[in-house]
């Protein structure tokens, strides 16, 4: 007998709008970037030859999925990757595309 699974709707719904996040480049440079350690917003733009607002514009969007965290150390703020599970999720995936 095969066992029956439930789909939740909302759970689907949530993993599908977190899958999208990584679906835009500017976001998986960011991300690959942090995966390396700790920048501020004026290195990230650096590093990425973007503007300022680009930047900051994507970090809200990460931050809003959890994807990254950010601290402050006097007037600048620091991100970083949020937890071991975002660190897996992008080791895996260069993993993958990198067999």
């Amino acid at each position: 007998m095969k066992k029956q699974i439930i789909i939740d709707e909302i759970e689907i719904s949530d993993l599908a709008d977190l899958f999208k996040v990584f679906s835009d480049s500017t976001r998986l440079k960011i991300l690959r970037l942090l995966y390396n350690g700790e920048f501020n917003v004026n290195d990230i733009a650096k590093q990425l030859s973007m503007n300022q607002s680009a930047i900051s514009h994507q970090l809200q969007k990460l931050k809003t999925f959890k994807l990254i965290k950010s601290r402050r150390d006097g007037q600048t703020i620091y991100y970083s990757l949020n937890d071991d599970h975002v660190y897996q999720i992008i080791g895996q995936g260069l993993e993958h595309i990198n067999e």
